[in-house]
């Protein structure tokens, strides 16, 4: 009990030093060129659904740069393109993507 006490008054000291609070200073305005959002930089999605899939693709400035595909029977994968020339890869992005360890127990 006598360890508690002064710790109790050490936690309390904060509250008592704060009687005399000052309200915030008004928030700066934004650095220039930062006042207008540019929805242009927004994604635009679009889903397209078929029997087979579900397609979902991704476009910047109506340039079409990810598709996420959702198959009717199988993991969801996702082509992305890269480097911005029309080539899409297939993109290992998923949210938990299953990486089995891969540790060398014994060499000759």
């Amino acid at each position: 009990m006598r360890r508690l006490l002064p710790l109790l008054l050490l936690a309390a000291m904060p509250v008592w030093a704060q009687s005399d609070l000052q309200p915030l200073p008004a928030v700066p305005p934004p650095p220039p060129g930062m006042e207008a959002f540019d929805a242009a930089l927004e994604p635009q999605v679009t889903i397209v659904k078929t029997e087979k899939e579900s397609r979902e693709e991704f476009r910047i400035r109506g340039k079409l740069y990810m598709v996420k595909v959702t198959p009717a029977v199988g993991p969801t994968f996702y082509l992305v393109d890269r480097l911005g020339d029309g080539n899409f890869v297939e993109a290992d992005i998923a949210p938990n993507p299953v990486k089995p360890p891969m540790w060398i127990i014994h060499s000759w």
